[in-house]
C-alpha cells in the first residue's frame, strides 16, 4: 500500500505491486527514480539496483508469502515452486543465495518455518497437530523434532515457558 501510494503521489501507472516487484507502465528518468527511492527511504522502504540482491529480495519474500501467508499446500516441492516463480534454475538460486547470505534457502525457509511454529504457540489458539497441519508438516513428531533441532527445546515446553512469562490480569 505504501509503494502503491508513492507510485501514485509521483504519478506513476503501474501495471503490477506485490511483495517486492513493481513494474512501471512509463519509462521513467534518473531523477524520478531518485524521487521515488527518497520517498520510499521515509517509508522505510529501498528501491534495489543490483540484479541479484533482487533475486534474493525475491527469494525472501516467496519464502515469507508461503510460510506466513498461504494456507495451501505446495503441489511441488519448494525447489520446483521458487524456480518456477522466479523464472531461474534451483541451482543458481540457491548458489547465489547461499553465497550472498551465508546460508541455504532451506535452512532460512526452516527457520521461518520454526518461527511462525513459536508465533502460533504463543497465540495458544491452535493446537501443535493443527499447527503441523497448518504448516504442512508431515506429522507432529516431524515438526517436534525440527523444532527441538533448531531452538533445543520442545514445542510443548517452548509454549509453557511463554506461557509461564504472561501474567494474568488480577496479577498486575
Amino acid at each position: 500500500m505504501i509503494v502503491k501510494s508513492e507510485l501514485d503521489k509521483l504519478g506513476f501507472h503501474y501495471i503490477l505491486v506485490e511483495l517486492g516487484v513493481v513494474e512501471i507502465m512509463e519509462n521513467i528518468s534518473m531523477e524520478q527514480r531518485n524521487q521515488l527511492d527518497d520517498a520510499l527511504i521515509q517509508s522505510g522502504l529501498k528501491l534495489l539496483d543490483d540484479k541479484k540482491r533482487m533475486i534474493i529480495e525475491r527469494i525472501k519474500n516467496v519464502i515469507v508469502e508461503v510460510v506466513h501467508y498461504s494456507e495451501d499446500q505446495l503441489e511441488i516441492n519448494f525447489s520446483d515452486f521458487l524456480s518456477k516463480k522466479l523464472n531461474y534454475n534451483y541451482t543458481y538460486l540457491a548458489n547465489l543465495f547461499s553465497e550472498s547470505q551465508g546460508t541455504t534457502i532451506e535452512h532460512y525457509l526452516l527457520t521461518h518455518k520454526i518461527e511462525r511454529v513459536k508465533e502460533l504457540l504463543v497465540y495458544d489458539e491452535i493446537s501443535l497437530t493443527e499447527i503441523a497441519y497448518k504448516l504442512h508438516y508431515s506429522s507432529v513428531a516431524h515438526l517436534s523434532n525440527q523444532f527441538k533441532k533448531m531452538t533445543g527445546l520442545t514445542p510443548s515446553y517452548y509454549k509453557h515457558l511463554r506461557l509461564k512469562k504472561r501474567q494474568a490480569l488480577d496479577d498486575v
